[in-house]
């Protein structure tokens, strides 16, 4: 978890030392990554600095992996708004889901090309992978499987298969 604020963008916001805790053993319960690729957001950053430390892994940072982009009042049902974003509604001043789903492609099949020993560990954001999962893995019922994300979370995604498996 974050240290909320609502004075701050949400992409400012730090990981809170229970986040921190949370991020190690989630990382204890991952396969040994070839390297962690994180969003440049803070609580990604340091989620996934968390993670590699375990491994003794590097840490890539890559702005692609950001959460969506939108204009989104703090106040309000923001989990009613997130929920149905990735289902399929269309917000104002919302990032284009096909924008998104394209930029973290991009992240995936450069990953997927380096022939790196190990796995790449992908550090990013719920709507965001919610989108490319929807888009990539078949993934059924996006808004269920975005409002059941834990903080932090992992899952193991085979996209030949189209499978998508929690960690830990």
């Amino acid at each position: 978890m974050p240290v909320i604020d609502p004075a701050v963008d949400p992409a400012l916001w730090e990981l809170s030392e229970e986040g921190a805790e949370a991020a190690a053993w989630l990382g204890r319960r991952l396969a040994r990554p070839a390297v962690v690729v994180s969003s440049d957001e803070l609580k990604a950053a340091a989620t996934a600095r968390a993670i590699a430390a375990v491994h003794d892994v590097a840490v890539e940072f890559d702005g692609r992996l950001g959460e969506v982009a939108r204009d989104e009042p703090f106040a309000g049902d923001f989990r009613a708004r997130r929920r149905a974003y990735v289902g399929g509604a269309a917000h104002p001043g919302w990032e284009d889901r096909e924008a998104v789903v394209e930029r973290i492609d991009a992240v995936v099949s450069g990953r997927l090309t380096r022939g790196e020993e190990g796995i790449p560990v992908l550090v990013g954001h719920g709507m965001a992978f919610t989108l490319w999962l929807t888009a990539r893995a078949a993934l059924a019922e996006p808004g269920a499987f975005w409002s059941d994300l834990r903080l932090p979370d992992a899952f193991h995604v085979d996209l030949a298969e189209a499978t998508i498996r929690r960690v830990g």
